[in-house]
């Protein structure tokens, strides 16, 4: 007759359970991951389509007579904020928008990205814009694998970043007036930092999230999305601050 240890057995059981609840965590994490990379490839096709093509640069731009770039058109205005508004939508509407209506915001955001970055095509050359990717794609990795791996708890330093963030909002609206060459500098190297931290940031948030949601389909399928948005946008921020630095201007 068999005899069971139930202190063993529990034992068992539990490691089962952690064995499981790691590789949801893995599975949860790559699909975050994989959102945010196919985001950013739709973004730079998008862009890049819509630099080489003479008529959305009309839609979207003013030129002179050189054919060189002066501003926004109405359209490219809208183009430009309409991001802004995407993620407003998934971020108050995520609770009524369903799995598939939030990826649909977040193709879109992505879309919406490309026509609005379409700009850096015009105003940097193809290999700096190529090398900054990859400096921000090798920084962006690093942090973020510290933040999944850390046993630091970030909160505190994750709320510190946000209010910097708010800072830095308010710096880079004042210098749209100012024009100075001196505060774009400092908002740079700022900017450049805050959402580097926030990428360790992000990640570790998104990690804590999956173990408070598991066992919710929905709501793990709607955080995977949203999880990816925020890391989207930290790369984009700091590749777009990086383009400053290293950008080579045409």
């Amino acid at each position: 007759m068999a005899f069971n240890d139930p202190f063993v057995t529990a034992q068992t059981q539990a490691q089962t359970r952690a064995v499981e609840r790691d590789a949801g965590l893995r599975a949860y994490m790559l699909k975050i991951y994989n959102y945010m990379a196919s985001a950013l490839v739709l973004t730079g096709v998008v862009a890049l389509f819509t630099a080489n093509s003479d008529a959305m640069l009309q839609l979207l731009y003013k030129t002179n007579e050189m054919g060189q770039v002066t501003g926004s058109t109405g359209l490219g205005w809208l183009v430009m904020f309409a991001p802004l508004a995407m993620v407003l939508v998934m971020s108050f509407g995520n609770a009524k928008l369903s799995v598939g209506g939030l990826q649909a915001c977040f193709w879109g955001f992505a879309t919406l990205m490309g026509l609005s970055l379409s700009s850096i095509f015009l105003m940097y050359t193809g290999s700096s814009i190529a090398r900054v990717f990859f400096i921000t794609a090798g920084t962006f990795g690093t942090m973020s694998l510290y933040g999944y791996t850390t046993k630091r708890d970030l909160s505190g330093f994750g709320s510190f970043l946000m209010m910097g963030l708010i800072g830095l909002i308010i710096a880079s609206v004042v210098n749209i007036f100012l024009q100075s060459s001196a505060l774009q500098f400092a908002t740079s190297v700022i900017g450049v930092l805050i959402f580097v931290g926030l990428t360790a940031y992000d990640t570790q948030r998104l990690k804590a999230m999956y173990y408070e949601l598991a066992g919710h389909a929905e709501g793990l399928a709607k955080a995977s999305i949203m999880g990816a948005l925020s890391l989207y946008m930290d790369f984009i921020n700091i590749f777009i601050y990086l383009l400053r630095f290293f950008g080579e201007r045409r």
